[in-house]
């Protein structure tokens, strides 16, 4: 296509305008990523361990001492959507391994050199950031059936979790990036992935209430996004499930994250390439 739009006589194509060019530029870059998964399945299926592992040893064993109070929720279902935003947390906060890697294999270069804007580029990569996640949540919403979670099976409960779940991943896997383009450095990245994950974990209501907390760590709580995607996911994924905040405000506080860091990513994602 772009041969042809080259040979064409000036005029004979209409310019798109600039709005779809952005569009068709963060698509491309997103399916362009999506097929990494197509070529490694079994990515996904071994990120899934560990949320398993929570939830069918760690939270089956506090269901039975009951020392967590969770109101008139189960704790099995207090858990279960704390343990789905944390596995959509997992995979999206490595995510930035994979722009190092291209970084050193050269592809960077060759993205930066192109006429995509680099807001697409980024945005493209926080799109399968989400995507990603979602077909994990996928594996686990299964699992958190058979289990006997409480779940809400409605189609718009479960169209709302997967937009709370795919805004917090595209966020974290932006924020992923942003970290490895200031290190640049497989080894330093997975240093400090590995010391953020538990805070952002544990700095949220996944595993208890924000009520259990001391006050230093509420503070914590309220600026962590990690805690407004639990929330999100609590109020729509289970029977009984509510939010501190209105729901909106959940999903308002992780898309309006969002759009800062592809802001903030498209700044530095150039100099990956210096």
């Amino acid at each position: 296509m772009r041969s042809l739009e080259r040979a064409a006589p000036r005029g004979a194509w209409a310019e798109p305008p600039p709005i779809a060019r952005f569009v068709g530029d963060t698509l491309t870059i997103a399916d362009s990523e999506l097929h990494k998964i197509v070529r490694d399945p079994l990515e996904l299926l071994t990120r899934a361990v560990q949320p398993l592992l929570w939830l069918l040893v760690f939270g089956q064993v506090l269901a039975r001492v009951r020392a967590i109070p969770t109101g008139n929720l189960a704790y099995m279902d207090f858990l279960a959507p704390g343990v789905l935003a944390q596995s959509a947390l997992f995979i999206a906060i490595f995510y930035g391994i994979s722009v190092i890697w291209e970084r050193d294999l050269g592809v960077v270069h060759k993205l930066l050199v192109s006429p995509a804007p680099r807001s697409a580029l980024v945005l493209g990569k926080a799109l399968s950031g989400g995507l990603r996640a979602l077909i994990q949540a996928f594996l686990l919403y299964v699992v958190t059936a058979v289990v006997g979670i409480h779940l809400r099976l409605e189609p718009l409960p479960i169209l709302g979790v997967a937009l709370a779940l795919f805004l917090g991943s595209a966020l974290f896997a932006t924020f992923s990036l942003v970290i490895a383009c200031l290190v640049r450095s497989r080894e330093r990245f997975m240093g400090i992935g590995q010391l953020l994950t538990m805070p952002l974990f544990f700095a949220s209501s996944a595993v208890y209430p924000i009520a259990l907390m001391p006050d230093w760590l509420k503070v914590v709580a309220a600026i962590n996004p990690l805690t407004y995607m639990v929330e999100a996911v609590r109020s729509l994924m289970v029977v009984g499930g509510t939010t501190a905040h209105p729901l909106a405000m959940d999903l308002g506080v992780l898309g309006g994250a969002l759009a800062v860091l592809v802001i903030i990513g498209a700044w530095v994602y150039p100099r990956l390439g210096q």
